[in-house]
């Protein structure tokens, strides 16, 4: 998908759906309560509601919506498995999310920022509410190379929480297959996290005699997917996405997870 089919996509739904008028869910110390929940270690204990703690033998604090306008900040893993795909890659799934996503908070008069991850930050571009400038987002996602590159969701947890200041509402996208801790960002930020994945990631088949090519050094191999290898990926999926899950309920994080043969804007629009 090229960045014109991108863009116009991403425009058309966001007005179509108006869901612009959802993205604004920034919790804080404001006035409009929106949830009791957890004190979670580090968090100013100020906060805590003695009363509620009290009845609950465990420390609780109350969470409001924040009035002002928002600081709207996506990072993206860009790994080389995101150029797997059996019908749309997932790197183009991202590029699809992250224009909704910033046409969304532009339209709110929301800044919009965006960091491009991979074991470490590769790209970052300045919080915009230009649409010129979300087109040099997208394009900057389209045309990263991704060959060799590794993830490390858990460095990248520890740069954005010491490179945002301002309180903010963090969206992070990736295909989450590594381990993740979300504790630190979470005791300042609102943090949303959205899964992008291929079906045949999840629900590999049997297949004999795979012919793959290795772009990083053009070498060719044939290999087999069968029931044990099946069986084994299974059991490591579900090891992994249980403790995924575990921890967002945890920490109260935002989640969907959307599929390279979805449409973007119908889980967004869910999640908010």
């Amino acid at each position: 998908m090229t960045l014109k089919q991108i863009i116009i996509k991403a425009k058309q739904a966001v007005n179509n759906h108006q869901i612009g008028t959802h993205i604004s869910s920034l919790k804080s110390n404001g006035y409009d309560f929106v949830e009791l929940r957890e004190y979670i270690d580090g968090e100013d204990i100020k906060q805590i509601n003695w009363t509620i703690s009290a009845k609950m033998q465990k420390p609780y604090i109350k969470v409001f919506h924040d009035s002002k306008k928002l600081n709207i900040v996506v990072a993206s893993m860009l790994d080389e498995g995101v150029l797997f795909g059996t019908k749309n890659t997932k790197k183009n799934t991202i590029a699809n999310i992250v224009a909704i996503l910033g046409f969304s908070a532009i339209k709110q008069c929301d800044l919009f920022s965006h960091h491009i991850f991979t074991n470490t930050k590769q790209h970052f571009t300045k919080p915009t509410t230009s649409i010129n400038n979300l087109k040099n987002i997208i394009d900057s996602i389209l045309k990263f190379k991704n060959i060799n590159q590794k993830s490390d969701y858990l460095n990248m947890e520890k740069i954005l929480f010491k490179e945002i200041k301002q309180k903010s509402m963090i969206f992070l996208i990736g295909d989450f297959f590594n381990e993740i801790d979300l504790k630190l960002l979470c005791i300042k930020h609102q943090v949303i996290c959205i899964i992008v994945r291929d079906i045949y990631e999840e629900n590999p088949t049997k297949i004999d005699n795979i012919h793959l090519l290795n772009k990083a050094n053009n070498i060719n191999q044939y290999t087999n997917i069968n029931q044990q290898s099946i069986k084994t990926y299974h059991k490591q999926l579900k090891l992994n996405d249980d403790n995924l899950i575990k921890q967002f309920h945890k920490y109260n994080i935002k989640y969907t997870k959307i599929y390279t043969n979805e449409e973007p804007i119908l889980k967004l629009m869910k999640l908010f």
